[in-house]
């Protein structure tokens, strides 16, 4: 299968049952998890009946994913995963934009350069509209690589958490970016 995207360091493609061991690595890094789970540990069981199938999901209107693994463009090594998938199955007009990377990963500009090549292809070439991303409001590093991929802050809000996690009682922030702004000049 062909890759969905290429960067100068990065390539997306499509997940595989194959990468059920990478995902396993990734989601039970406890600081990887923090934002998401507090950390918890996830299951392989989870990870092969929930997980992967999200990951696999093809949506209509582009008859194609919205989950990507990423790995090293010079070495193969494995990432982490990027979303960029519609929020109506069969509407590109809206899309989540998401990333989950490895901690070898961090403070290299993956998550940012990954994110703007998304968002490039997204508005260039798959009819998006609008992007945006949340995340909890004390998880600074992913907001700075929204912003860095040009998306705005738009509001604070209250998610419904299952369970609560250290950081939760700040609440989650959303970010967006909408066509028009991303076609004005810089």
């Amino acid at each position: 299968m062909p890759h969905f995207l290429e960067t100068d360091r990065l390539v997306l493609r499509a997940f595989t049952a194959a990468d059920i061991d990478h995902l396993l690595a990734l989601d039970n890094d406890p600081e990887v998890m923090r934002f998401i789970n507090g950390g918890r540990p996830t299951s392989r069981e989870a990870i092969e009946t929930r997980t992967l199938p999200r990951l696999l999901h093809d949506y209509p209107c582009w008859e194609t994913r919205g989950y990507w693994a990423a790995q090293e463009r010079g070495t193969g090594t494995f990432l982490g995963w990027f979303e960029f998938r519609p929020l109506e199955e069969r509407s590109p007009a809206v899309v989540e934009l998401g990333y989950r990377l490895n901690q070898a990963a961090w403070g290299r500009g993956y998550a940012t350069e990954g994110s703007r090549a998304l968002v490039h292809k997204g508005f260039a070439e798959l009819g998006v509209e609008r992007v945006t991303a949340n995340t909890m409001a004390v998880n600074a590093r992913s907001r700075r690589v929204m912003e860095k991929s040009g998306l705005s802050f738009v509001r604070n809000f209250t998610g419904d958490w299952p369970e609560a996690i250290e950081g939760s009682e700040h609440g989650e922030v959303e970010y967006e970016l909408t066509r028009t702004q991303w076609e004005q000049p810089r």
